[in-house]
């Protein structure tokens, strides 16, 4: 799909987003075939590779309402209580106008301004710079952001931040990333029970592993012990098999949760100039949150949600975000925003040094006074030579000698 211009973008960018969350769906069934193939040698483990595979085809038949439902069930249980979830995990709280004046009038400004219904506050308390989005329709949409972010930014940088936000609603990139982070959790919560249940079913013995090898060994000196063997050779096969779904499963859950996160950002960034024709102020607050919103306790799922995430992954492969530099540099180009560079914050500079005068300590009742333009007070022959030159000691001055 074709795209040209911010809102063909935004569409393509939904229409991608569409078929990578089609593709999650698809990721839970492939764990389930892997299951299935478990099963089935966990069941007969003298079978050859084509049974089991053609055995756990039948089982995913069979097994596709239920997984369906599950599926649904888990993303009902997310629809209802996911802000509850997110709020315990970040302590956010629900503020309004009352406590938070300014904040709430420059959301509702920027919400007056072009139509969009208002959605809720919610502040954390936490030295962080960061805010997020959350909410899956009209009554649960929510923005949160951090007391330190409303320290450290100006009224338009959090104007930005807020349209940045707000367009993640806008766009429905929110729905799309609570659904995909919770897709992904039932396929790593899945790979996990799997990953446990074979490993303990390793360890303490037993099933098809044990009684495979014991049948191939007692019958390898009968006629049929190559066929025997051959058999269990098979369940290995399968079950290897098995494993490597279900890691690339897990694997390519990740990388889907993030495409939908690295490519909704700039797209977001851009939405903030569209609402608040302020690109500079868009730029100075990426400045100011870079490498400064890591939450304290906050989950991965959380992070992909801000603003900022600085968690990064292996050499930027599995950065949930666009770098700063990238989003910011993307700003100059096709906003003409300006690029301060890296800001500093009043915090993290080093308090002045002190260049008054020490306070006298040989009986003096004043400390002496610097040396200056009009001389020193403390040295007769500079003080008269500073007043002789001084701007307004001249005794021949508008208003004549006395």
């Amino acid at each position: 799909m074709a795209a040209y211009g911010l809102y063909t973008h935004i569409a393509s960018n939904k229409f991608r987003s569409m078929l990578l969350l089609a593709g999650l769906f698809v990721l839970v069934y492939v764990m389930v075939y892997a299951g299935a193939l478990i099963a089935e040698v966990m069941i007969n483990s003298g079978a050859p590779v084509d049974y089991y595979l053609a055995a756990a085809a039948r089982d995913l038949i069979k097994a596709l309402p239920y997984a369906s439902g599950g599926a649904a069930l888990w993303i009902v249980i997310a629809y209802f209580f996911h802000q509850s979830i997110v709020d315990a995990v970040t302590g956010g709280e629900d503020v309004t106008r009352q406590q938070q004046p300014r904040l709430y009038n420059l959301l509702e400004n920027l919400c007056i301004s072009r139509g969009i219904p208002m959605p809720k506050l919610k502040i954390i308390d936490s030295d962080a710079l960061n805010a997020f989005a959350t909410g899956l329709n009209q009554r649960q949409y929510a923005i949160t952001v951090t007391t330190g972010l409303l320290k450290a930014l100006n009224d338009q940088e959090i104007e930005a931040v807020l349209g940045h936000e707000l367009t993640h609603i806008r766009n429905g990139d929110v729905q799309m990333m609570v659904i995909a982070v919770i897709i992904a959790g039932v396929v790593g919560f899945v790979a996990e029970l799997f990953f446990r249940s074979f490993t303990n079913f390793g360890y303490y013995g037993g099933g098809w592993w044990s009684s495979s090898s014991s049948s191939s060994s007692s019958s390898s000196s009968s006629s049929s012990g190559s066929d025997r063997k051959s058999s269990g050779g098979a369940a290995i096969i399968v079950i290897i098999i098995a494993v490597v779904l279900i890691a690339l499963a897990w694997l390519l859950s990740q990388l889907v949760r993030l495409a939908l996160s690295r490519s909704r950002e700039l797209l977001a960034d851009a939405g903030s100039v569209e609402l608040t024709k302020n690109p500079d102020a868009m730029i100075s607050a990426l400045r100011k949150i870079e490498n400064r919103g890591e939450l304290p306790g906050a989950t991965s799922a959380v992070m992909e949600l801000c603003l900022d995430n600085p968690r990064e992954g292996f050499s930027d492969l599995f950065a949930t975000h666009p770098s700063v530099e990238s989003r910011v540099k993307a700003l100059v180009k096709f906003a003409g925003g300006h690029d301060p560079g890296p800001l500093a914050l009043p915090s993290d500079t080093p308090a002045a040094p002190d260049d008054r005068p020490p306070l006298p300590t040989d009986g003096q009742t004043t400390p002496p006074l610097p040396s200056g333009p009009w001389g020193n007070a403390t040295d007769p022959s500079t003080a008269s030579q500073g007043a002789s030159q001084g701007p307004w000691v001249d005794p021949a001055g508008p208003w004549g000698r006395h």
